[in-house]
């Protein structure tokens, strides 16, 4: 599983005219689910999406998870993270799980993440969206689990 985490200040997801997620200050995670992932890569996602140190702490240094600012997490399905990119121009999605499988450890993920904190909201799964921020840093980063 592999996720892309930016700081934001704010974030949304849109599909169509309707916002479908939105927060104030936390982190964008896009989301990908790869073929060999299971539900022990989604508890391991959760731990560190919630848990990673991103945010500053009072003398600017990065020691501050998303469960130490309360801020919210919007969780956004991307497959795209999963392309292999390593020959050609065009990428392969492979790596990638087959939709059906993505979207139950997707879900997984969001109830998850749902049930350790507050603030948490998300994309609609399979829908072309368009996903604005404000990146805070910036600051992004690739986890794996």
């Amino acid at each position: 599983m592999i996720a892309l985490i930016q700081r934001v200040l704010e974030a949304r997801v849109t599909v169509g005219e309707r916002s479908v997620g939105a927060i104030g200050p936390g982190l964008l995670a896009l989301i990908a689910v790869e073929r060999s992932d299971t539900s022990a890569n989604v508890t391991r996602m959760v731990e560190r999406l919630l848990g990673y140190r991103v945010f500053p702490d009072d003398e600017g240094r990065m020691n501050r998870s998303l469960i130490d600012t309360g801020g919210g997490l919007l969780l956004v399905s991307q497959f795209t993270l999963a392309a292999d990119t390593a020959k050609g121009t065009r990428p392969s999605f492979t790596p990638a799980a087959a939709p059906d499988v993505a979207e139950e450890l997707f879900n997984e993920v969001v109830a998850l993440a749902r049930s350790r904190h507050a603030c948490v909201e998300t994309g609609e799964f399979g829908a072309e969206m368009n996903v604005s921020l404000v990146n805070h840093g910036p600051v992004t980063f690739r986890l794996t689990a």
